[in-house]
């Protein structure tokens, strides 16, 4: 994981790994059959951290846990560099998401969501999130490391002939956290309307 964070995803490989632990590139073949396998387990590993460090309430309603459990899957992906990408796609190395997921599809099914509908409210938050950090880390890599490029208002006096697309700048590429907050109030209002569940 620190690796990750010195190096990013596309650096990220198993020679380097190799490398970082003083070991040759084959041993690390004992333990992960190739780099899919250690981006799983990686995953694995985020998802643990991040149960840990935002357990569930019980009292929570649909709509607190659909925002709470995105909120934290959020401030743990953008606590490595890629997260997001090494998480997307990756398939947990055990049951480890299994309770939280069966507790959440235990309180949206009692708020009146049928088991489809509570797997496609919890899905289109959670994919909105991943989209949302992919897209923030693909500007800032990790916090408060913008790349080049994603200055607001060198792209406002880049597109100054597109007045509300310059203006746009300061709503896309800044206050992450707030843009992202509201943003996902707006998935959620769609999904307790497409519903019918308060």
């Amino acid at each position: 994981m620190t690796l990750l964070n010195e190096v990013g995803l596309d650096g990220l490989t198993l020679r380097a790994i190799a490398r970082e632990l003083d070991v040759k590139a084959p041993a690390l073949y004992w333990h992960f059959k190739d780099k899919q396998a250690l981006l799983d387990e990686m995953a694995t590993e985020m998802y643990r951290r991040m149960v840990a460090d935002a357990p569930l309430d019980p009292a929570d309603t649909w709509r607190e846990r659909l925002r709470k459990t995105n909120h934290a899957l959020r401030t743990s992906l953008l606590g490595y560099r890629d997260g997001a990408k090494v998480f997307s796609g990756s398939r947990f190395t055990g049951g480890v998401h299994a309770e939280q997921m069966e507790e959440s599809l235990r309180l949206l099914t009692a708020a009146g969501f049928t088991l489809a509908q509570a797997v496609r409210a919890a899905t289109a938050t959670y994919m909105f999130t991943l989209g949302s950090v992919i897209e923030q880390q693909g500007a800032e890599p990790l916090p408060g490391q913008r790349r080049e490029g994603f200055d607001v208002a060198e792209r406002a006096r880049m597109l100054a002939a597109y007045p509300l697309t310059a203006a746009a700048g300061a709503e896309i590429f800044a206050d992450y956290e707030r843009h992202y907050a509201e943003a996902l109030d707006l998935v959620i209002a769609g999904v307790a309307a497409a519903y019918g569940v308060e």
